[in-house]
């Protein structure tokens, strides 16, 4: 499995019928990019965006491929059989693997697995109930590496009608987070922000996600990633007190001791070594 998937921070959403946006997503700095086949394309050109992206792969080098996902239509739908054959062929050129669109049960995690091949990793989405019920099953299901949120859809199929801050879905968001932590796989993706003009608004989002243990997050438009990376990725404060953490406990032998007139102690370590994970990612991303 890529190890790209799991770390990935910036996940760009780009419509499978306009191609031509694939190589400027790509370009974008986003981690990954996820062509869509699912609410970006309208019934009667699912058939044409299948096509469209075969196409575009092509032309794409293998380094580029490893950051491409599909998104695929749900199971149930009239779309979802055929996805998973087109699926198939992408894999087999080197896309890193898909989105499953309202995943709501391990089975369907199993069948796009077999599908889409054993290198391939997968990405429940998780936007309804039932999807929340089954998300223990989800991350524990064959070649995912993590787990996404898709709360508008969410919204919907629970009757809910949350507020700006959105607070009324900090236990959904705390359900992923721990299915994802007692399956052992990385830390889920969050949603969109769909205000593509606010860049506040998007980083208080960020940082939300951040704070509750969520890994990254979605986005809707390439002006989202920097400031997405911005408060994922520590800064240089972070980064120097994290080593001074490391410093301090490696010459009390492991155990206890104060910094700065703060205890540290091994949970403290741990939470300094995720960060420098952190900086780690952001400077591979970098290069």
């Amino acid at each position: 499995m890529h190890d790209l998937a799991r770390q990935a921070t910036s996940f760009l959403f780009v419509p499978a019928t306009r191609p031509e946006r694939l190589g400027k997503a790509l370009d974008s700095g986003a981690d990954m990019v996820i062509a869509d086949w699912e609410d970006a394309v309208a019934p009667a050109d699912k058939e044409g965006a299948r096509v469209a992206l075969a196409q575009a792969v092509d032309a794409l080098d293998a380094p580029r491929l490893a950051r491409l996902l599909v998104r695929i239509n749900a199971e149930g739908t009239p779309w979802h059989a055929q996805d998973l054959r087109a699926l198939a062929l992408l894999t087999a050129k080197g896309v890193a693997g898909a989105v499953l669109a309202k995943a709501e049960s391990a089975r369907t995690v199993q069948t796009a697995a077999g599908a889409a091949g054993a290198q391939a990793v997968l990405l429940p989405l998780v936007e309804s109930v039932a999807g929340l019920d089954a998300a223990d099953a989800l991350a524990a299901a064959p070649q995912v590496a993590r787990l996404a949120f898709g709360h508008l859809d969410f919204q919907v199929d629970a009757g809910m009608d949350c507020g700006e801050d959105e607070q009324e879905l900090l236990p959904m968001r705390m359900a992923l987070v721990l299915a994802s932590r007692r399956a052992g796989i990385a830390a889920p993706v969050d949603g969109v922000t769909v205000d593509t003009r606010d860049p506040a608004r998007l980083a208080a989002d960020a940082l939300r996600a951040r704070r509750m243990g969520f890994g990254g997050k979605l986005c809707i438009h390439p002006a989202q990633v920097q400031p997405l990376h911005a408060v994922f990725d520590p800064g240089e404060a972070a980064v120097a007190h994290a080593r001074r953490v490391q410093q301090a406990l490696a010459q009390a032998g492991g155990g206890v001791c104060v910094l700065d007139g703060r205890m540290c102690d091994a949970p403290v370590l741990q939470q300094a070594e995720q960060v420098l994970a952190r900086h780690a990612w952001a400077l591979r991303r970098g290069q």
